[in-house]
Protein backbone atom coordinates (compact mmCIF):
# COMPACT_ATOMS: atom_id res chain seq x y z
CA UNK A 1 0.00 0.00 0.00
CA UNK A 2 1.11 3.51 -0.77
CA UNK A 3 -0.11 6.91 0.36
CA UNK A 4 -0.90 10.18 -1.39
CA UNK A 5 2.76 11.21 -0.90
CA UNK A 6 3.69 8.57 -3.54
CA UNK A 7 1.38 10.01 -6.22
CA UNK A 8 3.09 11.00 -9.48
CA UNK A 9 2.03 11.44 -13.10
CA UNK A 10 1.61 8.13 -14.93
CA UNK A 11 1.13 6.07 -11.76
CA UNK A 12 -1.50 3.36 -12.20
CA UNK A 13 -3.80 2.76 -9.23
CA UNK A 14 -6.83 0.65 -8.36
CA UNK A 15 -9.70 2.93 -7.36
CA UNK A 16 -13.39 1.94 -7.00
CA UNK A 17 -12.60 -1.55 -8.43
CA UNK A 18 -11.26 -0.04 -11.70
CA UNK A 19 -7.79 0.73 -12.95
CA UNK A 20 -6.89 4.40 -13.34
CA UNK A 21 -3.75 6.22 -14.36
CA UNK A 22 -2.92 9.60 -12.84
CA UNK A 23 -2.90 12.25 -15.57
CA UNK A 24 -2.21 15.23 -13.36
CA UNK A 25 -2.03 15.98 -9.63
CA UNK A 26 -1.52 18.88 -7.24
CA UNK A 27 -0.67 18.84 -3.54
CA UNK A 28 -2.68 21.54 -1.77
CA UNK A 29 -1.96 22.82 1.74
CA UNK A 30 -4.57 25.44 2.55
CA UNK A 31 -3.95 27.92 5.36
CA UNK A 32 -6.85 26.48 7.27
CA UNK A 33 -7.73 22.78 7.39
CA UNK A 34 -5.91 19.60 6.41
CA UNK A 35 -3.83 19.13 3.26
CA UNK A 36 -5.19 17.22 0.28
CA UNK A 37 -4.20 16.05 -3.20
CA UNK A 38 -6.30 17.10 -6.21
CA UNK A 39 -6.00 14.62 -9.11
CA UNK A 40 -7.25 13.88 -12.61
CA UNK A 41 -7.66 10.13 -13.11
CA UNK A 42 -8.07 8.40 -16.48
CA UNK A 43 -9.94 5.10 -16.53
CA UNK A 44 -7.84 2.57 -18.45
CA UNK A 45 -10.84 0.61 -19.73
CA UNK A 46 -13.21 3.40 -20.78
CA UNK A 47 -10.75 6.28 -21.27
CA UNK A 48 -12.98 8.60 -19.22
CA UNK A 49 -11.16 11.27 -17.16
CA UNK A 50 -12.52 12.12 -13.71
CA UNK A 51 -11.49 14.63 -11.06
CA UNK A 52 -10.88 13.28 -7.57
CA UNK A 53 -9.57 14.68 -4.31
CA UNK A 54 -7.69 12.51 -1.80
CA UNK A 55 -7.07 13.69 1.76
CA UNK A 56 -3.40 13.78 2.80
CA UNK A 57 -2.14 10.39 3.95
CA UNK A 58 -4.99 8.51 2.22
CA UNK A 59 -4.01 4.94 1.30
CA UNK A 60 -3.92 4.16 -2.42
CA UNK A 61 -3.36 0.82 -4.11
CA UNK A 62 -0.75 1.07 -6.90
CA UNK A 63 -0.94 -1.45 -9.73
CA UNK A 64 2.16 -2.59 -11.60
CA UNK A 65 1.85 -2.12 -15.35
CA UNK A 66 4.40 -2.77 -18.07
CA UNK A 67 4.78 -0.95 -21.39
CA UNK A 68 5.99 -3.16 -24.20
CA UNK A 69 6.84 -2.24 -27.78
CA UNK A 70 4.90 -4.21 -30.40
CA UNK A 71 4.66 -4.06 -34.19
CA UNK A 72 1.25 -4.05 -35.89
CA UNK A 73 0.90 -6.97 -38.31
CA UNK A 74 -2.67 -7.04 -39.65
CA UNK A 75 -6.35 -6.65 -38.81
CA UNK A 76 -8.69 -9.64 -38.91
CA UNK A 77 -12.34 -8.83 -38.23
CA UNK A 78 -12.43 -6.84 -34.99
CA UNK A 79 -9.03 -8.13 -33.78
CA UNK A 80 -5.73 -6.37 -34.41
CA UNK A 81 -2.67 -8.65 -34.44
CA UNK A 82 0.64 -7.44 -32.97
CA UNK A 83 4.10 -8.99 -32.59
CA UNK A 84 6.76 -8.39 -29.96
CA UNK A 85 10.06 -7.67 -31.79
CA UNK A 86 12.26 -9.27 -29.12
CA UNK A 87 10.38 -12.51 -28.38
CA UNK A 88 8.37 -12.80 -31.64
CA UNK A 89 5.36 -13.53 -29.45
CA UNK A 90 2.09 -12.55 -31.11
CA UNK A 91 -0.95 -11.10 -29.42
CA UNK A 92 -4.24 -9.70 -30.59
CA UNK A 93 -6.17 -6.75 -29.22
CA UNK A 94 -9.73 -5.58 -29.75
CA UNK A 95 -10.36 -2.21 -31.38
CA UNK A 96 -11.72 -0.61 -28.18
CA UNK A 97 -8.30 -0.80 -26.50
CA UNK A 98 -6.49 1.16 -29.26
CA UNK A 99 -6.41 4.96 -28.91
CA UNK A 100 -6.51 5.75 -32.67
CA UNK A 101 -7.12 2.58 -34.73
CA UNK A 102 -8.01 4.56 -37.88
CA UNK A 103 -4.37 5.69 -38.22
CA UNK A 104 -2.77 2.27 -37.71
CA UNK A 105 -0.96 0.81 -40.74
CA UNK A 106 0.94 -2.44 -41.12
CA UNK A 107 4.49 -2.29 -39.77
CA UNK A 108 3.83 0.58 -37.31
CA UNK A 109 5.22 0.30 -33.79
CA UNK A 110 2.96 0.88 -30.77
CA UNK A 111 3.19 0.56 -27.00
CA UNK A 112 0.86 -1.94 -25.36
CA UNK A 113 0.26 -1.49 -21.63
CA UNK A 114 -0.09 -4.81 -19.78
CA UNK A 115 -1.37 -5.50 -16.26
CA UNK A 116 1.83 -7.09 -14.89
CA UNK A 117 0.22 -9.60 -12.51
CA UNK A 118 -2.52 -10.82 -14.89
CA UNK A 119 -0.59 -10.42 -18.20
CA UNK A 120 -3.71 -8.82 -19.62
CA UNK A 121 -3.47 -6.00 -22.20
CA UNK A 122 -5.08 -2.81 -20.87
CA UNK A 123 -4.57 -0.38 -23.74
CA UNK A 124 -2.60 0.19 -26.92
CA UNK A 125 -1.08 3.61 -27.59
CA UNK A 126 0.12 4.90 -30.93
CA UNK A 127 2.92 7.49 -30.93
CA UNK A 128 1.79 11.10 -30.31
CA UNK A 129 2.06 11.84 -34.03
CA UNK A 130 2.42 9.74 -37.17
CA UNK A 131 3.33 10.44 -40.80
CA UNK A 132 0.92 9.19 -43.48
CA UNK A 133 0.60 9.71 -47.23
CA UNK A 134 -2.43 11.51 -48.69
CA UNK A 135 -4.14 9.15 -51.17
CA UNK A 136 -7.04 11.42 -52.19
CA UNK A 137 -7.97 15.09 -51.84
CA UNK A 138 -9.57 17.72 -54.03
CA UNK A 139 -7.11 20.09 -55.71
CA UNK A 140 -6.63 23.41 -53.93
CA UNK A 141 -7.58 26.61 -55.73
CA UNK A 142 -4.79 29.08 -56.43
CA UNK A 143 -5.13 32.24 -54.39
CA UNK A 144 -7.09 30.70 -51.49
CA UNK A 145 -3.96 29.95 -49.47
CA UNK A 146 -4.07 33.22 -47.53
CA UNK A 147 -7.13 32.10 -45.59
CA UNK A 148 -7.07 29.45 -42.90
CA UNK A 149 -9.33 27.13 -44.93
CA UNK A 150 -9.27 23.35 -44.70
CA UNK A 151 -10.45 20.56 -47.00
CA UNK A 152 -11.03 16.84 -46.42
CA UNK A 153 -8.26 14.40 -47.37
CA UNK A 154 -8.07 10.61 -47.23
CA UNK A 155 -4.80 9.11 -45.98
CA UNK A 156 -3.30 5.68 -46.78
CA UNK A 157 -5.08 3.97 -43.86
CA UNK A 158 -8.49 5.12 -45.14
CA UNK A 159 -9.02 7.72 -42.39
CA UNK A 160 -10.24 11.20 -43.30
CA UNK A 161 -8.37 14.26 -42.05
CA UNK A 162 -8.93 18.01 -42.51
CA UNK A 163 -5.88 19.53 -44.22
CA UNK A 164 -4.91 23.01 -45.57
CA UNK A 165 -5.68 23.78 -49.21
CA UNK A 166 -2.05 23.45 -50.38
CA UNK A 167 -1.87 19.70 -49.59
CA UNK A 168 -2.01 17.47 -52.69
CA UNK A 169 -2.25 13.76 -53.44
CA UNK A 170 1.09 12.05 -52.67
CA UNK A 171 2.13 14.53 -49.94
CA UNK A 172 3.14 13.10 -46.58
CA UNK A 173 1.56 14.78 -43.56
CA UNK A 174 2.09 14.55 -39.81
CA UNK A 175 -1.13 13.81 -37.90
CA UNK A 176 -1.73 14.06 -34.14
CA UNK A 177 -3.14 10.74 -32.89
CA UNK A 178 -4.81 12.31 -29.86
CA UNK A 179 -7.37 14.34 -31.83
CA UNK A 180 -6.73 13.37 -35.46
CA UNK A 181 -5.70 16.86 -36.51
CA UNK A 182 -3.20 17.87 -39.20
CA UNK A 183 0.15 19.12 -37.83
CA UNK A 184 2.46 19.76 -40.79
CA UNK A 185 3.62 18.61 -44.23
CA UNK A 186 6.66 16.33 -44.13
CA UNK A 187 9.29 15.78 -46.82
CA UNK A 188 10.13 12.09 -47.22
Amino acid sequence: MATTADIKNGLCIKYNDSLYTIVEFQHVKPGKGPAFVRTKLKNLTSGKVIDNTFSAGHKIEPVRVERRKYQFLYKEGEAYHFMNDETYEQTFISEELINAPQFLKEGDFVEIVFHAEEEKPLLCELPASIVLEVTYTEPGEKGNTATNAFKPATVETGAEVRVPLFINIGDHIKISTTDGSYSERVKV
